[in-house]
This record gives structure tokens, sequence and C-alpha cells, in this order.
């Protein structure tokens, strides 16, 4: 990792702390990269924060930890910068240790209400707590910093609800938590980065990774050479990755695509096929893989189900923000995944200039971006390289061709692709929102998050935010309590 990128998330004490003096309160949503990056600024500047995750312990999705049970000797080897994680996981173990911080685990946070619309007095943020998620939890504080993350994108095709297809972080989630492979051959499909640690980790803890399978093609990387090259710490860990599925003798199969997934009650086979040059499946091209696992994925969406209910602005998927990380809703700032899915670098670097920010604003001082410098510096590095990134994988034109009518598309709901498609062509349905009345794909539990790209992909229809009030399911009498809460923090 750069110098840059280290300096954009130190965990060392400010000479701006504030000292003496009652400190207002910081409330960050999310312990992944950014999350953790803002609460150590924060706190290093002299704000209290209370962290609050849904995770049973800090790092998120990229810092994801064995099980503490399972006595992984070497949970480093499931892990790419370990080291950052450790300056971190150490950070935050010492502001906790000073009273800087209140780490609040399994926390699923449902809603941010805002005190005073004209002129804001706080926030509370509601969650529910433990396992069962059934536990209401309030936590009041002055200012709210969105670490949300982003969850994964998937599109349909003909066998994808098959028992042993998951997603491809799944598969990922599943060897970093619990240790254990989904099957013994698997298949690696879709397009975006993360394909290639996904691989890599199955077949360095023991499957047989039957092939890589890649909708982008070296003409989409040399496109991009002059600015990908400009990261060579990335072209690196990437190279790395390729050299490890090449020395297991794994298949990569690049412009390529998953066309089918079979099995009598369980996943047997995929087919897989070329793409020509616009995207298009090249007929007499596919070929049939056996496999008892398929691994596939087409990249993240923001989450921004909070910032919505907020009334944040958007720009496309992602929550907008200025040069501070600041919404334009008074007093909350968005940092990481949720304003842009870039990486654990670009998050980290986005989390420290929203703590900075945002610890500076509440002790009534204007921030001096002096303090984030070098974070700056790296956000601007890591956006120019995220760009060119998802130009290289973005998912392939014309997928929807291969989505036959009987593929159900909202798994909630059992909707096929068929009833979609009619709703369009015969119902004169002309935006998202009309079809998921005709045809109820989105209203099941996932709340149109998994199958949303698809049924907009399908009908042509531009997508739109949800404006959920709620970020997820809750029990109607923590609903019916709501009012008579009382803060824990």
């Amino acid at each position: 990792m750069s110098r840059h990128a280290h300096d954009a998330y130190d965990t060392r004490d400010s000479q701006e702390a504030i000292g003496g003096g009652a400190r207002r309160s910081l409330a960050v949503i999310g312990a992944g990269p950014a999350g953790l990056a803002a609460t150590l600024a924060a706190a290093a500047r002299g704000s209290h924060v209370t962290l609050i995750d849904a995770g049973a312990q800090a790092g998120g999705q990229f810092y994801r930890q064995p099980a503490e049970e399972l006595g992984a000797r070497r949970p480093q080897a499931l892990h790419h910068q370990w080291r950052t994680w450790e300056r971190l996981r150490d950070g935050l173990a010492a502001q906790i240790a000073a009273g800087r911080v209140t780490h609040l685990t399994d926390h699923h946070v449902w809603c941010v209400e805002r005190l005073g619309l004209d002129e804001p007095t706080g926030f509370l943020v509601h969650a529910l707590r433990g396992p069962a998620q059934e536990e209401p939890s309030v936590v009041r504080a002055d200012t709210v910093v969105l670490a949300t993350g982003a969850y994964e994108k998937v599109l349909p095709f003909p066998g994808w609800t098959l028992p042993g297809v998951i997603t491809a972080g799944g598969a990922q989630a599943m060897l970093k938590v619990g240790l254990v492979l989904q099957g013994r051959t698997a298949v690696v499909a879709g397009t975006g980065p993360l394909l290639l640690p996904v691989a890599a980790g199955l077949a360095s803890a023991g499957a047989e990774v039957a092939a890589l399978v890649e909708s982008a093609g070296a003409q989409h990387v040399a496109r991009h050479a002059r600015t990908l090259s400009a990261h060579p710490d990335k072209l690196v860990e990437g190279a790395g990755y390729v050299a490890e599925l090449m020395r297991r003798r794994v298949r990569l199969k690049a412009r390529h695509a998953v066309v089918e997934a079979q099995g009598d009650g369980a996943l047997e086979a995929v087919t897989v096929a070329a793409l020509d040059p616009a995207g298009r499946v090249t007929p007499g091209s596919e070929q049939v893989i056996r496999c008892d696992t398929l691994a596939v994925g087409h990249g993240l969406l923001p989450h921004t189900d909070l910032a919505e209910t907020l009334g944040c602005r958007l720009e496309g998927p992602a929550v907008a923000v200025d040069d501070e990380q600041r919404t334009d809703v008074r007093g909350v700032w968005a940092a990481g995944e949720a304003t842009g899915v870039g990486g654990a670098a670009l998050s980290l670097a986005e989390g420290h200039i929203a703590g900075c920010s945002a610890a500076a604003r509440l002790a009534g001082r204007e921030p001096d971006p002096r303090a984030w410098n070098a974070a700056a510096k790296s956000r601007a590095r890591a956006r120019d390289f995220i760009a060119s990134v998802d130009a290289v994988f973005a998912p392939r034109a014309y997928w929807a061709e291969q989505v036959t009518d009987d593929t159900v598309v909202c798994r909630c709901e059992e909707v096929p692709a068929s009833a979609i498609r009619e709703a369009v062509d015969e119902l004169g349905a002309t935006d998202a929102r009309t079809v998921k009345l005709l045809t109820r794909a989105g209203m099941g539990w996932c709340q149109g998050r998994m199958c949303g790209p698809a049924v907009a992909g399908l009908t042509g229809c531009e997508p739109v935010p949800s404006r959920r009030p709620f970020a997820r399911p809750v029990p109607l009498g923590v609903l019916a309590r709501a009012g008579e809460e009382r803060p824990d923090e």
C-alpha cells in the first residue's frame, strides 16, 4: 500500500483534538473500512463516537473474520491488506479503552430519524439488536456518518435459482467466516475484479476451480491501459491472483459468460459461451462444464436505504457528497461504497475525510482541509482508477436475450420473466414502479434489492430510487413502541 493510502487512515491522536468540556456525539453506521476510518479520525479529534454495526465484530464485508470458536490459526491467509486491518483494529481498541468510542455490535439499523426538519437538532438511530433482530435499540446523536457499504448485483439466467448457485461475495464470505466451501468443484463467473480473489481463494482452500468465466476481454483492458498502468500496486495485486490461478491450472475464459445452469434438484453443470464484440453470445460456442458450485457476480451496488430515508440526494445509484463527504442533508455525512463502489482504499480515504470534517463541525469550527490533504489525494487517485475499472467490467450488453420466459426473476415473489415482459408488451407499463404493481416483482422480503436491476434490464425501464421507509423488515411490536423508546446512548 502506498504511503498516501496509509496516511489517509492514520490512527494517531491529532493536534486538533479538543481538550476538556462536554463532547457532542457522532454516530457512525457501519464498521467496514469507511466506518472505521471515520470513527478513528473523529475520535482522535475529540468527538465521542458511537460505532453501530450489524456484525459481531468490526471489519465489514472486506475484513470479515472467521468465527472465534473455529480457532483459525492463520486468518490473514484469507485476506488482502492484513496489516491495514491490524492498524484499524488496534486503533479502534485503543479508542474504546480511552472512552472515546462506544462500539455497538449486532445492531441492525432500520431507520435514522431526523429531529427537527427545518432546523435539525440531532438524530435518533433506530436499530434491532441481537441475532433474532427483535430487540429495539435507539441511539441519540448530534450528527451521523453513513458508511453502509454495498451489496452484490446479480443478473438472472436460466437455472440461477438451483441450489449450488451462489453469489461470488457469498462464496468468499462462507470461506472467510465459516472456513467452509460450498462444494468441491466450482465455476466462478460474471464480471468484475472481485472474481479474481474469489477464484484464487477457493482454489487455495482446496476447491477445484474448473473455470473463471469473465465477460470482459483483453480489448476492454487495452482501452484503459494508460489509467490502469498508473496504479502499479493494483496491477501487481491482480497479477498475483492470476499467477495463483495459473499455478493451479484454472482455465481463464475471458469474453465468455454463463448462459445456463443445469441440474436435477441441485447444480450439476453450467453452459458457458463466447461473446462477440457487442456482447452477444456467439452461436455454436457453447460448452458444458461440470461443477457443483457456481459463484457468480456482476459487480456491486451502493446501500443507500438510510440515506434515501433521510432525503439525501443521489447521483445515479450512489449518495451525492461534497469534498468534505457531506450530503445535502445538514448533519449527515456519507463515505465508502454508499457514495460509489470503489474498493477499500477509496473507502478508507473517504471515511477519514468524513470523520475529520464531522469532528470539526461538531466542535463548532470550520474544517481545515489540510487535515485530510493526503486522504484527498488518495481519494482522487482511487476514483480515477475505479472509473476505468467500471468501464472495463461493465455488465455485458444483451444479457437479457438469454433469459427465457420461465426463468424466475423475482425469487421472493416467484415472478417469471414472462410476467415482466407481459407487463410491458401487453399491459403498457412504462416504468419500473408500474411493472412492480402489475407483477409483484420487488414486493418480497428483499424489497427489490436483488431483482431490481434485472427487472429494469428486462423492461428497458430506468431504475429509480425506492424511497423505502425502513432499511430492513421490522416487527410490528417494535414499530408500535417506537415512539416510547428511550435512547441507549
